[in-house]
């Protein structure tokens, strides 16, 4: 009898003791609960209220060439290959001499290659047969004088004889970044400007940027020829150059907030 009433008691305290925690969960999640979803709730409704605009523009500025870059080369066949490589130097030494007297500054001179290759000559039915050897030696130079440049190439030419070869002219803006600047205003400036169109169109206001990204900016060289030719020493003079003009170009993506 006194097993039974034992077993009856334990079995109350046991049962109260599960009453207790399915009541203090019960409280816990109903109190911890209403908060989550409310400020779920709350950020899901900020971010629908918060509208956006997002629109690209593009910007353009003109600028006009101020420096020149060009490559010249000097290629000399030989019985042997000392004699190509020592009149070869002579001659670009006479090139190098004859743009710094131009107005070419040295720093703007710089060796770009050389190279040495046996020459064949390929008779019918027959062997290769050497017949002597190819030396070439490559410079690039820079003029930030457009009229010193045509005057420099044909210096060049002269000096060096009629194994020398010009190629690669090209006109380029010294500082695009200035001209750059401007391309950018302008592209935030067109971007802006469709964007408050179709803010007035739907009756609303154009508030704060959100983002600015730059999609693209071009800095185009202009190629005055790219010629790989012999030049007639006698009829080298100054060449004509003319700058004309660069269009620069900036694309941008804006994305403004909407009252």
């Amino acid at each position: 009898m006194d097993n039974k009433v034992t077993l009856s008691v334990r079995g109350i305290l046991l049962t109260g003791l599960v009453l207790l925690a399915m009541l203090a969960a019960y409280l816990i999640g109903t109190t911890g609960g209403t908060t989550s979803p409310a400020q779920a709730a709350d950020t899901t409704s900020t971010s629908a209220d918060r509208r956006t605009i997002s629109l690209g523009g593009k910007g353009e500025a003109t600028a006009v060439p101020d420096q020149l870059s060009f490559s010249v080369a000097v290629s000399m066949t030989r019985d042997d290959l000392e004699t190509a490589l020592n009149d070869s130097s002579a001659a670009m030494k006479q090139v190098f001499d004859a743009l710094e007297a131009n107005g070419v500054a040295g720093k703007d001179i710089q060796t770009s290659g050389l190279s040495m290759n046996p020459v064949y000559d390929y008779p019918p039915y027959s062997s290769p047969v050497l017949t002597g050897y190819r030396v070439s030696q490559r410079a690039t130079v820079s003029i930030d004088d457009l009229t010193a440049g045509g005057k420099a190439i044909g210096a060049a030419v002269a000096a060096g004889g009629n194994g020398v070869r010009v190629s690669n002219i090209r006109l380029q803006v010294s500082d695009p970044d200035e001209v750059l600047k401007q391309a950018r205003a302008a592209a935030v400036a067109q971007a802006k400007a469709k964007a408050e169109e179709y803010a007035a169109a739907t009756g609303q206001t154009l508030g704060d940027v959100v983002s600015l990204r730059e999609v693209s900016a071009t800095t185009p060289q202009s190629p005055v020829w790219s010629q790989r030719a012999t030049y007639d020493m006698e009829a080298a003079k100054a060449v004509p150059i003319r700058a004309g003009r660069d269009d620069l170009s900036v694309r941008v993506q804006v994305v403004w907030e909407l009252g």
